[in-house]
C-alpha cells in the first residue's frame, strides 16, 4: 500500500533516494493512484532539488518498459462544456471496462500565480470512480493552452495502465495549438450561438481539429446547433485537406453533454481515426514528432530557467532592464547582449 512507502516519498522537503524512487516507480507501474499522485506531484514540483529526482523517476520507468495509452486532447472556449463532456464520456468507456485519467489544465492567475483547479468539481462521476483518475494542473507561466510538465504527467498516466488519457486544455482560444504536440486525436468543442460559429471561418486551432463537436445540441439550442455544424463543414471544406487524414476526417457532430446525445458516435469516430493512423504509419511517426518538439521547447525553458535563476546572469539582466526601461537601448539589442552573455558563460556553467 502507498502508506507503507518510506517516509521520504510522503515529504519531497528531504532528499530521495534512487531506491525509494525505484519503489514509487514499481507502484506507478502497478496503477496504485496515491503512487500515480506522487509521482504527478514531483513531476510538477518548481523546486530545484526537485527536479532531479523526477528525471530520475522517468528514466527508471523508461527502464520498466513504456505503455502506449490513447491520447485525446479536448480543447474549446471556456464554458463550452468540456468538463461535462468528459464526464459523460469517461462514465460511458467505464461501462465498458475501460479505465481513463484526465489531466485537466485550469489557467493561472498572471497576479497571484494560483489557480482554482475546479475542473475536478465539474466531474463528479469520474472524481469518486476508482476506474477513473483526474488530475487539475495549473498552467503556471506556460503558454499553449497546457503546462509545462503535461507532457510528462501523461507519461505517468500511461504508466500507470490507463486506457485513455484525455488533456482537457484551459480554453485559451486558437493559442492552444501546443495541445496537438502531446495527443493523438484532437477534439474541438464549439457552442451554437455564441460565436463559434465565426471562429470556424478563420485558420488556426481549426486546421488542427480532428473532429469538432458542436455542444448542447438539446432542447432549443438544438436548431442553433445544427446551423452551426452545417457552418462549421462550410468552413472546413476551404481548408486544405491534410495528409494524414482519411477522408471524411475532420468531422462536424452534433452532441449534447447534458443528455449524452451524440456521445457514442464522436467516441467510435475517435478510435476509428486513431486505428487508421495506426495502420497506416502515422501513430509513430506523429508521437516521434511531438517527442522532438517538446525536446526542444524544453531546451528553450531551461535555458530561460538559466538566464532567470543564475544570480550573476540575473544582476546583469536586472541592469539591462533599467538600461531598456531608461531607453538607453532598444529591447531586441537588449536581449541580444543577454542570449551572446550566456553563451559566453556556458564553458564554466552548467544549465540546471
Amino acid at each position: 500500500m502507498f502508506l507503507n512507502f518510506p517516509k521520504r516519498l510522503c515529504n519531497w522537503n528531504q532528499q530521495v533516494l534512487t531506491e525509494d524512487l525505484e519503489i514509487l516507480a514499481r507502484a506507478v507501474r502497478e496503477g496504485k493512484r496515491g503512487a500515480v499522485a506522487k509521482a504527478i506531484t514531483l513531476i510538477e514540483s518548481t523546486r530545484t532539488t526537485h527536479r532531479q529526482e523526477a528525471l530520475t523517476l522517468l528514466e527508471i520507468l523508461v527502464k520498466l518498459g513504456t505503455r502506449e495509452a490513447l491520447r485525446v486532447g479536448m480543447s474549446g472556449a471556456p464554458g463550452v462544456g468540456k468538463s461535462t463532456l468528459i464526464n459523460c464520456l469517461g462514465s460511458m468507456l467505464i461501462d465498458r471496462g475501460q479505465s481513463l485519467a484526465v489531466l485537466a489544465v485550469d489557467p493561472s492567475s498572471a497576479e497571484s500565480g494560483g489557480s482554482i483547479l475546479g475542473d475536478k468539481t465539474r466531474m463528479p462521476a469520474l472524481s469518486r470512480n476508482p476506474k477513473a483518475f483526474v488530475r487539475p494542473s495549473p498552467t503556471g507561466k506556460f503558454q499553449g493552452g497546457v503546462s509545462r510538465r503535461a507532457r510528462d504527467t501523461v507519461f505517468i498516466c500511461e504508466q500507470a495502465g490507463f486506457d485513455v488519457v484525455f488533456v482537457e486544455t484551459t480554453g485559451v482560444g486558437q493559442m492552444e495549438a501546443l495541445v496537438t504536440e502531446l495527443v493523438d486525436v484532437f477534439v474541438l468543442l464549439a457552442s451554437p450561438g455564441g460565436g463559434d460559429d465565426l471562429q470556424g471561418m478563420k485558420r488556426g486551432i481549426m486546421e488542427l481539429a480532428d473532429l469538432v463537436l458542436v455542444n448542447r445540441s438539446d432542447g432549443d439550442m438544438k436548431k442553433l446547433s445544427l446551423l452551426a455544424c452545417a457552418d462549421f463543414s462550410s468552413a472546413l471544406r476551404l481548408m486544405r485537406k491534410r495528409k494524414q487524414d482519411p477522408e471524411g476526417i475532420p468531422k462536424v457532430l452534433n452532441v449534447s453533454a447534458l443528455e449524452g446525445t451524440g456521445i457514442e458516435s464522436a467516441w467510435n469516430d475517435v478510435v476509428e481515426l486513431a486505428r487508421w493512423r495506426h495502420r497506416e504509419g502515422h501513430w509513430e511517426r506523429r508521437r516521434q514528432n511531438q517527442a522532438i518538439s517538446w525536446f526542444r521547447s524544453e531546451i528553450d525553458e531551461r535555458m530561460r530557467d538559466f538566464l532567470l535563476n543564475d544570480r550573476d546572469m540575473r544582476d546583469q539582466i536586472s541592469a539591462m532592464e533599467n538600461r531598456v526601461r531608461a531607453g538607453d537601448v532598444h529591447y531586441d539589442a537588449a536581449a541580444e547582449t543577454m542570449v551572446r552573455k550566456l553563451f559566453a558563460s556556458r564553458s564554466s556553467k552548467s544549465l540546471p
